[in-house]
């Protein structure tokens, strides 16, 4: 039997979808601001061994998972429209991949 798309609680699904895409762009954010400014690569570089690279990363993965669990409990339980939050994804990777490109972030180089 096909259950309606609107009849289903996909909200648990479509959080971690979006926390996701939310992790991905602020990657490429950290990125792109890593490069662009010495004095916020300095504030990243919370290990020298990995330099800069490593503080991104745990911020993009510190805010993937505050996404994933305000998104999770305030969806929990509820139908919301997959469409929309999977073109929200989709921009949000896409940007995320365009900020962790040198071509876009030498355009901010220090």
């Amino acid at each position: 039997m096909m259950m309606n798309q609107q009849s289903e609680n996909n909200g648990s699904i479509v959080a971690a979808m979006l926390a996701a895409g939310i992790g991905c762009f602020v990657l490429g954010l950290m990125v792109s601001l890593g490069q662009g400014s010495k004095a916020i690569s300095n504030i990243l570089n919370f290990y020298n061994p990995v330099g800069p690279l490593g503080g991104k990363t745990i911020v993009a993965v510190v805010v993937w998972f505050v996404a994933w669990g305000i998104l999770a409990s305030k969806w929990k339980d509820q139908s919301v429209d997959f469409g929309k939050v999977y073109k929200a994804t989709l921009i949000l990777v896409g940007l995320g991949l365009l900020g962790s490109f040198p071509l876009f972030f030498d355009l901010f180089g220090h």
